[in-house]
């Protein structure tokens, strides 16, 4: 089913200029089982050219026409979403279950932002004269452009695509390389529900070429950016040079609070599945996990039983709930974060190793009595490795869970009210479930605070960083 994948500039799809092509490889067995288009500068300007057309035709669509095509891109999604979830498995190696939820859940995200699109609100602000009316216009921003990972290669678009789309802007994609054919069956659903040529652009190339080449352009009148700190800081200061608005989603390092009035039996199936969810690499999946003194042990019996349920495989077998890692230096990454924590003390429940020769595969791991110095406890373990510590008091947990400069997401279990109340107040987080695992849902907001970006690309407030206000006043003479 696996195919080669091209752009996609001003209606078509075609290949680099060049013809240069980069391999695709599928995580849990080595095997290249693809290829992909290379855009170089002349396919970026084709892009630029034809998202500045496209712009033009978009922004003067009504929002109910907009709407009314973004609704049937959802409908064609859901109703190619087993063929997309596998073509997503063989590049990205998650489950194909969770595979298929990804790809329902991005018509979720399009439907909703549909809707966004004819609330795009104005003013009308009481004038201080009779014969005058002061308004206020919501509009386009203008062309963006997007740069999106691989670890959700749908999820992380299609958030960026709608709210463009349903504000009335075109976009420009860089699409991750690593992960390319199902981005593109995403784009074949809007251009098949009759988006027009030129509103939609998906390219794929080196990182750092792309972004330097469209940040700085002209054409470009915002960015919307998810991946690591490091990268997104030195992408928002070259957006800022040109003062061009920009949304940021980046790295996290989510922590878990678990106090002794929790209930423990939830906490541990939750959290174990949160954890563990596409292999751990997930901006927003639990990491730290700081447990009161007095439920530790038990928390880490529990929790452990749940990880060593976990089945790990090739995502396409049936059972299977955990995948390979999507890169072979990942698989090296986390296993040096693992053996460093426990040089300096750390614990194995369970897991702590690589699984197979071949395949990206690393066992769930479990460490338990991690201490600070340990690397991985101040640095992003980007994959399937939980971090157990016990606290206190709650004054203890507030200081850990706010003690690294990242504010994305964090988690929290109690059961007494007081505790809970506060937690919204203390931790230093954008996002903050407690009781239960609520992130992601098109309705809500999505992102992080410090070193975690700024800007949010869900909820009521998403779309309003693709829109700029205009002020008009008109005297009656």
């Amino acid at each position: 089913m696996y195919s080669n994948t091209q752009l996609y500039i001003d209606g078509e799809w075609r290949d680099a200029q060049s013809g240069k092509t980069l391999a695709v490889t599928n995580p849990a067995t080595d095997e290249t089982i693809g290829h992909v288009a290379h855009a170089g500068q002349a396919d970026l300007d084709l892009a630029l050219a034809a998202t500045e057309r496209g712009f033009n035709i978009w922004r003067q669509t009504s929002a109910y026409q907009r709407a009314n095509m973004m609704r049937q891109a959802a409908a064609l999604l859901r109703e190619r979403a087993a063929q997309i979830a596998t073509l997503m498995t063989q590049e990205q190696g998650k489950p194909l279950a969770q595979a298929k939820v990804e790809v329902l859940g991005a018509a979720d995200v399009i439907d909703w932002f549909a809707g966004e699109a004819s609330r795009t609100y104005g003013q009308i602000i009481p004038a201080r004269q009779q014969d005058v009316q002061q308004q206020t216009l919501k509009l386009p921003v203008g062309p963006v452009a997007a740069f999106t990972p691989w670890n959700f290669p749908i999820n992380q678009i299609v958030r960026k695509l709608s709210a463009a789309l349903a504000a009335g802007c075109s976009i420009i994609i860089k699409g991750p390389e690593e992960t390319p054919a199902s981005p593109a069956a995403l784009i074949q659903a809007f251009a098949d529900a009759g988006i027009p040529a030129g509103v939609i652009a998906l390219v794929y190339g080196t990182p750092a070429e792309v972004s330097e080449y469209l940040i700085p352009h002209p054409t470009i009148r915002k960015i919307s950016f998810t991946g690591s700190t490091r990268v997104g800081k030195h992408l928002a200061a070259l957006a800022g040079q040109h003062m061009k608005k920009a949304t940021m989603e980046l790295g996290g390092h989510a922590p878990v609070l678990i106090f002794d009035d929790a209930d423990l039996d939830a906490a541990a199936k939750e959290l174990a599945a949160a954890k563990f969810r596409n292999a751990g690499q997930v901006c927003i999946a639990p990491t730290r996990f700081l447990i009161q003194q007095g439920v530790y042990d038990e928390f880490v019996e529990k929790f452990t039983a749940a990880v060593r349920e976990i089945n790990v495989g090739n995502g396409l077998d049936d059972g299977v709930t955990m995948g390979p890692m999507v890169l072979g230096r990942s698989v090296d990454a986390i296993e040096a974060f693992v053996q460093d924590a426990i040089a300096q003390g750390a614990k194995v429940t369970t897991g702590g190793k690589r699984l197979t020769d071949k395949g990206n595969f690393f066992a769930p791991t479990v460490l338990r009595d991690v201490p600070l110095n340990a690397r991985a406890m101040s640095e992003e373990p980007f994959g399937p490795v939980a971090l157990l510590r016990p606290f206190n008091d709650y004054h203890e947990a507030i200081a850990e869970a706010n003690r690294l400069p990242y504010g994305l997401a964090a988690y929290a279990y109690s059961r007494n009210i007081a505790t809970v109340n506060a937690l919204g107040r203390d931790v230093e987080s954008g996002m903050l479930t407690i009781n239960h695992i609520g992130f992601g849902l098109p309705e809500t907001p999505f992102g992080g605070v410090k070193d975690s970006g700024h800007g949010t690309e869900g909820g009521s407030e998403a779309i309003e960083s693709y829109l700029e206000t205009r002020f008009v006043t008109v005297a009656g003479r």
